[in-house]
Order: C-alpha cells, then sequence, then structure tokens
C-alpha cells in the first residue's frame, strides 16, 4: 500500500485541506489486512468472505496517490529533483526499517532471504522482476512501493501533458483508463502461466499506471469544480457492492483461472474507487460531514502506511510460533490479537520512525526556490 503524500506545512497540502482522504487511508488499509488475514491465518464466518479480495485495497491506494499529488502540485513551482526527494524521505525510511523487522522475522522462522531480495526491495525495483523470491523476499507487502516508485518518476512528465491539462483531454483519458483496465483483465487470457499472469496484472507497475494516472485526472477534475454524481456515502456503497458480488463469482469459478475475481476484484474496482475517492474529497470542499475526519479517523489514518508494512510480519511470526488457530472462534480470536499488535506497532513506528526520520531528509534534501506559480512543473 503505499502511504498519501504529504507536504510540509509550509506548502499547501490535499491531505491537510482534505482529511477525510486521510481518513479513508485507515479503512483501506484495514481492507488490505483482513484479506490477509483470511487468506493466511483463515476466514471468520461472515466476515472473511467479504474481505476475501481486500487486496483490491491497493488499488485504492493508487488512485488515492495520483489524486493527492496532483491536488498538491497542480500548478506549484517545484523542480523534479525536489519533488522526488520529498516522495524519497516519505516512503523509504519506514521501509526500509521494516524490511530489515521483516528479514529478522523470516530469520528467526529458519528462513534465509537472499540479499538480492532485500537489495531490490531497498532499491525499490522488485515489482519489476517476475521472481516470487525477489518480489516477496524482503517485505512481501512492499511490493506496492515498487509501483509507487515508477509513478513519481513518472508524474511529472504526465503533469506537463497537454490533455491532462484540458477539461477534455481528462474526460478521454479517464474513459480510456476504464476501459484499459478491462482490456489488462482480458488480456490474462493470453498468459497461459498463472504466476506469470498473476505479476503482469497483479504487480507490474506499468499495469498499475492507469490506476494511478485515473487518480491524477479526476484529482485535477475536483480542483477544477467537477462534482462526482454522487456522494462519498453512496460511492461507499458501490464499493461494498462490488465486493459482495465477488463472493458467488467465487463459489463459480476458480481463482486460478484468467476470468476468476482475483484480478478482477483489483483491476475492475479502478473507477469505483476514484469515484470514492472524488465524492469524499468533494465532501470536505462542500464542508459536508462524511465522518471520516474527526481525530480519530485522521490519526488511525496517519498509521495506515505503517500498519500496511508491519501487518504480515505479525502475521507471519504468529503462525510461525503457534502454527494456525482450529476452529473459528480460535480464528478470530487470532484476528483481534494481530489488529491489536500490528496497529500498536505501527502507532510506534509512525511517531517514532517514519514522521521523524521524513521531517530529517527533507531537512537534508533539496528546496524549491520561491516564485510564482505556474502549472505544469512538479
Amino acid at each position: 500500500m503505499p502511504p498519501t503524500p504529504r507536504a510540509p506545512s509550509t506548502e499547501p497540502t490535499g491531505r491537510d485541506r482534505l482529511p477525510s482522504l486521510t481518513g479513508l487511508r485507515f479503512w483501506a488499509a484495514l481492507l488490505v489486512v483482513l484479506y490477509h488475514l483470511s487468506r493466511q491465518v483463515g476466514e471468520v464466518p461472515g466476515i472473511g468472505e467479504a474481505v476475501r479480495y481486500g487486496r483490491s485495497g491497493v488499488t485504492f491506494f493508487f488512485v488515492l496517490s495520483g489524486f493527492v499529488l496532483a491536488w498538491t502540485y497542480d500548478g506549484k513551482r517545484v523542480p523534479a529533483p525536489v519533488f522526488l526527494w520529498r516522495r524519497f524521505a516519505r516512503i523509504w525510511p519506514l521501509l526500509a526499517a521494516t524490511t530489515v523487522l521483516s528479514v529478522g522475522a523470516w530469520l528467526a522462522l529458519g528462513k534465509e532471504v537472499p540479499a538480492r531480495a532485500v537489495a531490490a526491495t531497498l532499491l525499490l525495483v522488485h515489482a519489476w522482476v517476475p521472481d516470487p523470491v525477489v518480489l516477496r523476499g524482503g517485505n512481501p507487502a512492499a511490493w506496492s512501493l515498487s509501483d509507487e516508485a515508477w509513478f513519481y518518476l513518472v508524474f511529472p512528465l504526465l503533469m506537463a501533458l497537454p490533455a491532462v491539462r484540458s477539461a477534455r483531454g481528462r474526460r478521454w483519458i479517464a474513459g480510456g483508463v476504464c476501459a484499459a483496465v478491462v482490456l489488462v483483465w482480458l488480456g490474462g487470457a493470453l498468459i497461459a502461466d498463472g504466476a506469470t499472469r498473476a505479476w503482469a496484472q497483479d504487480y507490474l507497475p506499468l499495469t498499475r499506471t492507469a490506476q494511478f494516472l485515473l487518480g491524477v485526472v479526476t484529482g485535477l477534475a475536483v480542483a477544477r469544480g467537477w462534482r462526482p454524481p454522487v456522494g462519498p456515502w453512496p460511492a461507499v456503497a458501490l464499493v461494498a457492492g462490488w465486493h459482495l458480488a465477488l463472493v458467488p463469482w467465487s463459489d463459480a469459478v476458480p481463482d486460478a483461472l484468467w476470468y476468476g475475481p482475483y484480478a478482477a476484484s483489483q483491476l475492475l474496482a479502478t473507477p469505483l474507487f476514484a469515484l470514492l475517492v472524488a465524492a469524499a474529497a468533494r465532501a470536505d470542499l462542500d464542508g459536508r460531514p462524511t465522518g471520516l475526519r474527526g481525530t480519530w479517523p485522521v490519526r488511525l489514518g496517519h498509521w495506515s502506511y505503517a500498519w500496511y508494512l508491519i501487518h504480515e510480519i505479525v502475521i507471519r511470526l504468529w503462525l510461525g510460533h503457534f502454527g494456525g488457530p482450529a476452529g473459528p472462534v480460535g480464528t478470530a480470536a487470532v484476528w483481534c490479537v494481530v489488529l491489536v499488535v500490528s496497529l500498536t506497532l505501527s502507532a510506534c513506528a509512525y511517531h517514532w520512525v517514519e514522521h521523524p526520520l521524513e521531517r530529517r531528509l527533507r531537512a537534508l534534501g533539496p528546496r524549491a526556490a520561491a516564485g510564482p506559480r505556474t502549472a505544469g512543473r512538479c
């Protein structure tokens, strides 16, 4: 799960002006956490089925990242090196810390981790490699940061595109993205090997770029006054309905088949998540209540990046030490323990590692010169 970009208090930030998006981060992270619990620990009746495809929360974060970056940097005179350093300071310190923690967990469980896997993770290139050892060896949850690093590299170029800067161009791009995610899903039929298909559809940064791009054009549209056709809670209902519709689909078609719901759950949810992000942002701009911008929703949203990187490590250590639970009651108990322990560790990581190290790195890096706002530079 990539974090929502954050700028220092000396410049306007999309996150500070749109707190409901920070609140949504927690719920998207929770969806991913429950997905891993259902897949690795076991399903809790009544919940496990609904979150079986909660990995789609990563799609939400890719869309959200594009939205907030576009909202934050639109019209700002920020050179690309400054922008990239800010993004590095935002994601890399906690990535490094949790990779060390993850490798330590693997070693404690008696599993060696190849040095190439750790290096690829720290260099943020592991999602480009169709090798499960490299892709998930450092910290399995960190693959999405490799995609996010790619998004950061191309973001200044995307913002300079004439089509992105015009309302008509953004409409064409949005329609093209919706068509592209369907084509990528249908393209799975052309890849016979299941592992290669999963990498190409789920991990490869080029595949995921469409989701980020939809977030970018949606963020610019909202910044220029576009009003989504539904409010935040109807948008939530659409997302929930999509995930519930995946349950009978899963019962009818195995995930291993290309037309199963696994890849579809992530790819086809892209426009729904863009609608949700836009609706929540529009509600904040209009001053309408969302239930997502209170003290605790925002605080939990701040912890969500660390939670995403830490929770799988806690699950792995628990199962390696205690084994799998017996029965639904035992499964529910393990779920509760993992949720509480991993979220507590994430709060500590945010306050003692992520936030302070980001501030120190930003202070050491290049700074944007003060000047007039101009479009197209990042």
